[in-house]
């Protein structure tokens, strides 16, 4: 599958019909939508579905994708927090891929539902980047910088023929 995220931090998106949407999606969408969306690995398994997604609230971006791995109707399940920037949104296939072999995902650090980590612990948040081989999100402080527009002036940008 060997997927190469083009995006800055972000999760990539593939498919053919990825431009022929109006309104919501695939490139904003509710995080709602994403639940229970299923996750397949580099070597076409069905993994696990998306269970959550962690916000980094100061920052305002996306951390990580909780998946559901394993178990039986829910019980015991185990949990993996993916980075965000290491899963591609798959918009023909309706399902994000992890570009990881099964094996590796298996012996993926994980948690239960009765006992998540603390997220945002530095030591831990590293780790979980460096095991998904991806650049932490938070050290990219400037990569969203969208020049200097004054809140409420007429320099800000239109979208769909409406001021905004």
């Amino acid at each position: 599958m060997a997927l190469q995220n083009q995006t800055h931090g972000g999760a990539d998106i593939v498919g053919a019909s990825r431009g022929g949407s109006r309104g919501p999606g695939p490139e904003v969408m509710a995080a709602d939508t994403l639940d229970g969306d299923k996750v397949l690995s580099a070597d076409g398994d069905d993994i696990g579905k998306i269970k959550d997604i962690m916000l980094d609230v100061r920052s305002g971006r996306i951390a990580y994708a909780v998946l559901s791995s394993g178990g039986f109707l829910g019980i015991g399940d185990k949990l993996l927090a993916i980075p965000w920037s290491a899963l591609t949104l798959d918009v023909d296939r309706k399902c994000f891929l992890l570009d990881m072999p099964s094996e590796s995902v298996k012996n993926a650090p994980g948690f239960d539902k009765d006992h998540w980590p603390s997220m945002a612990d530095s030591t831990w948040a590293t780790s979980i980047h460096q095991y998904y081989g991806r650049e932490p999100y938070w050290g990219r402080e400037d990569e969203f910088n969208v020049g200097d527009v004054t809140p409420g002036s007429s320099n800000a940008p239109e979208a769909g023929g409406v001021k905004l």
